[in-house]
């Protein structure tokens, strides 16, 4: 299948990203959003972005001409009645979306492939109210889509099952790396990755440790190149600690994915990280950031705390065969930048060490959060 005309729909960070990518390509893109000025003042940011690019000898002015030029504002869903693939990139709202799938359908061509770039939210689920619903399939992006390399494709339960080689393709043509993952709750990366936030939250908690030291750690031991809090200061406070709610309601309530009081509290005082200027870490123009007291035991109980946790998910994941061992620790490289992929992670430092350091957690805590995979005790 050819795909040369591309709709996105939300003019944000994502969609603007994702309409950069798709042109970069050379597809022909109409980008839509409710609206129209933001718009037009994303669209013109890209090319102030890609002129000082173009200045700087990444890119020829006559490329960065041409990706403007291959950018069509649409001025309603209708001029998207020519695509071969529209992408959705909108407010995490399953209603929205929707009523956008069910309005899109009316305009687009019966071959049109219909895509979400949800990062959490079901594709089986979006898709379960659309006429045609073989044709929906979930391509997340992650932010900055120019930069970061990973692309997950999602079926859902409906989704025609040529479809998702298809899309593989694209996004490999697309010079991004792709990897296939299972309807679940956070798919790949933000399923695996829940712990990183989460147990470094819950060492602060309880005084533990500083959130300078538990960053410090994860960079010096696991050679990270941003500690958890770092992160999440630039992801956004409100944002990561939305994520973790929905996995963790998606999963029944799984205590693995227990949102944080502490994450709660800091969403519910605006102190959100960067975008705020305040978040674990103050980033007001003559702020200092604290130097961290240096405790090599305790680095070495934090580092190994936050790696269990994330090397057990990654287990428990290849065990409900949610992607292949591959991709798994493909998505995690590249997806959120660490610097192994954690099943091969899990093999270096050793299974049984693994497994010994969660039992240890247990007995302490009482707690299902830090029960192994099934799987754990068996690999070697």
């Amino acid at each position: 299948m050819n795909i040369n005309k591309v709709g996105v729909i939300g003019s944000g960070t994502m969609g603007i990203g994702i309409a950069q990518v798709a042109s970069t390509n050379g597809c022909e893109v109409f980008l839509y959003d409710i609206d129209f000025e933001r718009t037009q003042a994303a669209l013109e940011n890209l090319n102030q972005l890609l002129r000082k690019l173009a200045g700087k000898g990444k890119l020829t002015l006559e490329e960065a001409e041409g990706i403007i030029s291959r950018i069509k504002i649409a001025k309603n869903l209708q001029d998207l009645q020519d695509s071969d693939l529209v992408i959705e990139a909108i407010v995490e709202n399953k209603e929205i979306k929707t009523k956008v799938y069910a309005d899109l359908e009316n305009i687009v061509s019966a071959q049109c492939i219909l895509a979400s770039n949800t990062s959490s939210i079901s594709i089986t689920s979006l898709s379960s109210g659309l006429k045609n619903s073989e044709r929906f399939i979930g391509i997340h992006f992650f932010n900055p889509a120019p930069l970061m390399p990973l692309v997950e494709i999602i079926p859902g339960l409906l989704t025609d099952k040529k479809l998702p080689e298809v899309v593989y393709q694209l996004i490999k043509s697309w010079k991004k790396t792709p990897v296939i993952a299972q309807d679940n709750p956070g798919f790949i990366v933000n399923r695996i990755a829940r712990p990183f936030y989460g147990e470094a939250l819950r060492i602060v908690e309880e005084k533990i440790a500083t959130p300078e030291q538990v960053d410090d750690a994860m960079k010096t031991l696991g050679n990270f190149k941003m500690g958890p809090f770092e992160l999440m200061d630039l992801i956004g406070i409100d944002v990561n600690y939305a994520v973790t709610t929905t996995v963790y309601k998606d999963y029944y309530y799984d205590p693995k994915y227990k949102p944080s009081l502490l994450q709660q509290r800091m969403s519910e005082a605006r102190l959100l990280g960067r975008k705020t200027g305040k978040g674990f870490y103050d980033y007001s123009e003559n702020a200092q950031k604290p130097i961290p007291e240096k405790d090599e035991e305790l680095y070495e109980k934090i580092f190994m705390r936050i790696i269990s946790m994330l090397i057990n998910e990654a287990v428990e994941a290849k065990r409900l065969k949610i992607a292949t061992d591959e991709d798994i620790d493909l998505a995690m490289q590249k997806g959120v930048n660490y610097p192994k992929g954690l099943l091969a992670w899990g093999k270096e430092i050793g299974y049984e060490k693994i497994s010994a350091t969660l039992r240890n957690l247990f007995e302490e805590y009482q707690e299902e959060r830090y029960r192994q995979s099934p799987l754990l005790k068996n690999l070697k």
